[in-house]
């Protein structure tokens, strides 16, 4: 079985897999680059990434990324209030976490060859730390102290917050901004947020699916795939987070909201091999080693695959979020708010927040031992695929795909080794539309890309001839919301 689908994959489906094109210092200085530091604290990695989009023609551009881990902060010292930990328990204040945010956001903008002060345009803050906190609001604080490090990174205020006037915004960029037209109210690539009916957020890390969304709709210009509403998009990091739209125009409404565990699953898998840390290991620190399994490997042990695989998914939970929850795969929700709202929330965990996650180690101790880390590798691919798959099966089930639909993923769970290839394939079962390839697409960074399209909207700096707003095939919004707006 595993056979022949490796050749129908090879033959017949074909991944979108978007990677960004590099940019000269020179160009840097020289041209209308809007340069953005997208700044995420997550469970896993902090990261500094700097984009650059050229205004003239609207593409973005990474410039660099420094990547440290997480669980490397360094702890309390005496009277600093823990505010919150990771899904591995690693304590954080606010002070730790801004001077980690500092030390990471230096780094990536001296590499680069770039002063903070003048040429670093904005700064956008991120977390996908939520799994300690008590209530999706109580991510304030923690977004409070990434300002926190940025300001001791010496990043003006000004480049934090959107744009009271158009004289606000630095002269190279004035002729580019439609903020005399449009102003920032809130959407992002026209996209609405959910917020309850009671002013509260319903799901805690809203904002990271924000960002991915966003950062898909960019990203999906490199391709073919017109990435416009309605859309789905989902960011496998080390937890879930996505978004799926509506086709309203002028702005999409969020009509549904991942939750729950993604990169977790297989860090939680490797951790049994004993060859990472058994509590705080992740699978970054193997598998970006490991070669992807031959087809030679997957063709002799696919029956073991499948079989791991298939014991794996049955402690996996992926449904829509029951009306009970205050907690999805650690992640702090309210589905109450989200019914009343008439969003659906969809969410994957293992057990109950994470109580099977030690069965998972236990079948990937076997898996090592009996078979190694190439098979490991496979299993891991062959499991995430079928998240994937589950979850945009739970979204259709709900009558949340529409005829024209299309579907982006990111993160370092659902875009590596042959994830793409599978996901696809599963996709295609699903009948969800034909030459399904043709509307999916796999992006890199995509919270970064998103947090330099976010920089732009809260400085309305659009490129109407490369719209990210909109429907599939349609034209720039831009008149259409100023006539909202003045409405």
């Amino acid at each position: 079985m595993m056979q022949i689908l490796r050749k129908e994959l090879k033959m017949a489906l074909k991944p979108r897999i978007t990677e960004s094109p590099k940019v000269r210092l020179i160009d840097l200085k020289s041209k209308p680059f809007f340069i953005v530091a997208s700044v995420e604290v997550g469970n896993t990695t902090t990261k500094s990434i700097l984009t650059a989009t050229n205004m003239d023609t609207g593409r973005t551009h990474i410039i660099n990324k420094v990547v440290r881990m997480t669980r490397d902060v360094r702890p309390p010292k005496p009277g600093e209030v823990v505010f919150g930990k990771t899904l591995t328990g690693v304590e954080l204040t606010r002070e730790s976490v801004a001077e980690l945010v500092r030390d990471t956001l230096t780094e990536s903008v001296e590499r680069a060859n770039l002063d903070i002060k003048t040429d670093l345009d904005f700064v956008v803050r991120s977390t996908g730390v939520v799994a300690g906190f008590d209530s999706p609001d109580e991510v304030g604080e923690f977004i409070k102290a990434l300002a926190d490090g940025c300001l001791m990174a010496g990043v003006p205020p000004k480049n934090m917050t959107p744009p009271m006037s158009i004289s606000n915004i630095s002269k190279k960029f004035q002729k580019y901004s439609k903020l005399e037209e449009v102003i920032f109210d809130g959407a992002v690539a026209s996209v609405t947020p959910p917020i309850g009916s009671t002013g509260v957020e319903i799901v805690a890390n809203e904002m990271e699916g924000e960002l991915a969304t966003a950062g898909i709709k960019e990203a999906a210009q490199l391709t073919d795939v017109d990435f416009r509403n309605p859309c789905i998009s989902i960011d496998f990091g080390t937890t879930l987070d996505g978004r799926i739209t509506s086709p309203d125009l002028p702005y999409a409404k969020t009509i549904g909201n991942f939750c729950g565990y993604a990169g977790a699953i297989p860090d939680a898998i490797v951790r049994g091999s004993r060859i990472v840390d058994s509590k705080v290991g992740t699978a970054l620190e193997i598998l970006e080693k490991e070669k992807t399994p031959s087809f030679l490997t997957l063709k002799m042990k696919a029956k073991t695959i499948e079989s791991f695989a298939k014991r794996i998914h049955e402690l996996i939970i992926i449904e829509k979020v029951p009306r009970n929850r205050t907690r999805y795969g650690s992640v702090p929700v309210r589905p109450d708010a989200a019914e009343q709202i008439g969003v659906i929330l969809i969410g994957c965990d293992v057990g109950e927040n994470g109580s099977d996650m030690g069965k998972l180690s236990a079948i990937g101790m076997e898996i090592c031992k009996t078979h190694g880390l190439q098979v490991v590798y496979a299993v891991i691919d062959e499991v995430m695929a079928g998240v994937a798959c589950r979850l945009i099966k739970v979204a259709k089930e709900e009558g949340l795909i529409f005829e024209d639909t299309t579907i982006g993923f990111t993160g370092r769970a659902g875009i590596t080794g042959n994830k793409p290839k599978l996901i696809l394939k599963c996709l295609d079962e699903l009948n969800i539309a034909p030459k399904i390839d043709e509307r999916v697409v796999f992006v890199d960074d995509g919270l970064a890309r998103g947090a330099a399209v976010m920089a732009r909207c809260m400085n309305s700096l659009g490129s109407p001839q490369h719209p990210l707003g909109g429907r599939h095939g349609g034209k720039c919004i831009l008149a259409q919301r100023g006539k909202l707006q003045k409405g």
